[in-house]
C-alpha cells in the first residue's frame, strides 16, 4: 500500500481501505478474547439467535481494517487519538461476507506552527450489497 504525507492531504479525501472476509474461526477467536458473547462464540446459539448465523462482535471489523489496513498507512505519524465519535452499527456481519471499507476525511486542520495535524477519519463499511454495515469517525493528532 502507498504510505501519505499528512501534509499533502486534503480535506474530504477518500481512500479505498479495500475489503476484508471474517473466517468463521476469526469470529469466534476476537469474541472469545474480547466480546465473549454466546452468538458470536457457538455457532449453534448463533444460529438460534435473531441473527440466524455467527456474526462478528460490533467491533471486529474497524479493528482489523484499522490494524491491517489504517496503521500501516498513517500510523507512523500518530501523535495520539483524541475521540472516537457515531460509531453505529448498522447490520450484523456475518461469517465469509466481504466487508468494504471507504475512509474520507471529513476534519482537516494543520498546524505547521506546532507540526501537526488534527485529522477525523470517518469510516464507511459495506457489505457485497454495497449496503453500509457500519460507520464511525475516529479524530487523531497527527505529526507534519
Amino acid at each position: 500500500m502507498e504510505k501519505y504525507l499528512i501534509k499533502d492531504l486534503k480535506l474530504h479525501q477518500v481512500f479505498d481501505l479495500g475489503s476484508l472476509t471474517l473466517s468463521e474461526e476469526d469470529i469466534m477467536s476476537y469474541a472469545k478474547q474480547y466480546d465473549p458473547l454466546p452468538f458470536h462464540t457457538d455457532k449453534k446459539i448463533a444460529e438460534a439467535s435473531i441473527f440466524k448465523g455467527l456474526v462478528s462482535s460490533g467491533p471486529q471489523v474497524f479493528n482489523t481494517m484499522y490494524r491491517i489496513r489504517w496503521v500501516p498507512l498513517f500510523g507512523d505519524t500518530v501523535i495520539c487519538g483524541l475521540e472516537l465519535n457515531n460509531w453505529k452499527f448498522l447490520k450484523p456481519i456475518y461469517a465469509n461476507t466481504p466487508i468494504t471499507c471507504k475512509l474520507t476525511i471529513s476534519h482537516l486542520n494543520k498546524n505547521a506552527e506546532k507540526h501537526h495535524a488534527v485529522i477525523t477519519w470517518h469510516y464507511e463499511f459495506f457489505d457485497p450489497k454495497n449496503e453500509m454495515v457500519q460507520r464511525s469517525d475516529v479524530t487523531v493528532m497527527h505529526r507534519l
